[in-house]
C-alpha cells in the first residue's frame, strides 16, 4: 500500500521484544520519539507517562468490579457474568474481577438468593459454557503468556474458599493452544489487600460485603487508587442505580447498568463508548476525548517581511 502511494515503506515497522532482548524502553527513551500510544500493563504505562518531552496517551490496567444490589432475573445475570468472565480468558482490559455481593443476598422478585445461591449459579454457568463443544473453546481465548497461567493456579491458594477450580482445556482446532479455565475464589471484604491489585487472566473474587453500600464504596476506593476501566451494577431500586452513577462517575469509571443476554460488560468499542476517561489510574486519556487527537499535532507558524 505505502509503495503504491510512492512512499517509503519504512513508515511503518513492526519492532517485537523477547525475553532475551527487551528494546520497548530504548525505543521508548529515544529522543526522536515524540508521540507514545500504549496499551498493557499499569507498571510499565506509569513509567512511559514519566518520560519528559512526549505525548503519550495510556490505556492501562485497573481493578473492574461488579456490584450486585438486586435483579429481575438473577438466573439471566449470572449466565451474563459467566460469559463476561470466560470471554478471552479474562485477558480484556475491561474484564470483571471483583464481585460484590452483600451478606444479606441479592433481592429478586422471586424472593432474596443468598451469597451461596449466586456463587453456584455463576459456577454453574461457567462450566455449562466450558463443557459446551460449540462455545467454551470458542469462547475461551489462548492464554498470551505462561505468567498469566501461573497466576491463575496461584490464585487458588488465596485465602477464601476455591468456588471453582481452574483447570487445562483444549480447543479441537488448535490442540497446541494455551488454555485455561477460571477459577473463582471467595474473599472476605476485610481482605482489601488481596482483591486492590489486577490479577490479569481468568480469575474471579467473590467478596462478601455487609451491603450494597460497602461495595460501592470499595469499588470507588479501588477504582480511584489503582484505576478501573469498566464496572457493571445490577439494582432494581432507582435511588441505588443513581447512587452508583454518581459515585462511580467520581471515580471517573463508566458503569453498565443491568446486562443481561448478549451484552456484556467487557465488550466496548474503542472510539464510540468513551472507552477509558483519563480520570482514574488506568489511563490517561479517552479515546472519544477530542484532546486524544487534537494533542498530536503542533502548529508551527513562519513568518518573514512582507516585500515593500
Amino acid at each position: 500500500m505505502l509503495a503504491e502511494n510512492n512512499l517509503d515503506t519504512n513508515i511503518c515497522q513492526l519492532a517485537v521484544d523477547t525475553f532475551d532482548k527487551m528494546i520497548t524502553k530504548e525505543l521508548a527513551e529515544h529522543p526522536e520519539v515524540k508521540l507514545i500510544d500504549y496499551t498493557g500493563s499499569s507498571v510499565f504505562g506509569s513509567y512511559l507517562e514519566t518520560l519528559a518531552g512526549k505525548t503519550t496517551f495510556t490505556e492501562k490496567t485497573g481493578v473492574n468490579s461488579v456490584i450486585l444490589d438486586s435483579a429481575e432475573d438473577i438466573d439471566k445475570v449470572a449466565a451474563n457474568l459467566a460469559f463476561s468472565i470466560n470471554l478471552y480468558s479474562g485477558q480484556m482490559c475491561t474484564a470483571p474481577q471483583n464481585f460484590y455481593v452483600p451478606e444479606s443476598g441479592i433481592d429478586t422478585p422471586n424472593g432474596v438468593v443468598s451469597f451461596e445461591q449466586f456463587a453456584e449459579k455463576l459456577v454453574h454457568n461457567l462450566n455449562s459454557l466450558i463443557d459446551n463443544p460449540k462455545a467454551g473453546p470458542f469462547i475461551l481465548g489462548a492464554i498470551q503468556s505462561p505468567k498469566t497461567s501461573e497466576r491463575v493456579v496461584e490464585a487458588e491458594k488465596l485465602p477464601g474458599k476455591v468456588w471453582l477450580k481452574s483447570r487445562t482445556f483444549e480447543n479441537p482446532m488448535f490442540r497446541d493452544a494455551r488454555l485455561i479455565t477460571p477459577v473463582i475464589v471467595e474473599v472476605a471484604a476485610s481482605k482489601k489487600d488481596v482483591f486492590s491489585k489486577e490479577l490479569f487472566g481468568p480469575i474471579a473474587l467473590l467478596i462478601r460485603t455487609k451491603n450494597t453500600d460497602e461495595s460501592l464504596r470499595l469499588a470507588k476506593e479501588l477504582a480511584q487508587q489503582h484505576g478501573a476501566i469498566s464496572c457493571a451494577a445490577y439494582t432494581t431500586d432507582p435511588d441505588v442505580k443513581e447512587k452508583i452513577a454518581d459515585e462511580m462517575s467520581l471515580a471517573a469509571t463508566p458503569v453498565s447498568f443491568n446486562l443481561t443476554g448478549s451484552i456484556y460488560m467487557n465488550q466496548n468499542a474503542a472510539f464510540s463508548d468513551f472507552h477509558v476517561t483519563g480520570g482514574n489510574p488506568a489511563g490517561n486519556a479517552s479515546f472519544t476525548n477530542p484532546e486524544y487527537v487534537t494533542k498530536r499535532f503542533t502548529w508551527v507558524g513562519h513568518r518573514e517581511p512582507a516585500g515593500l
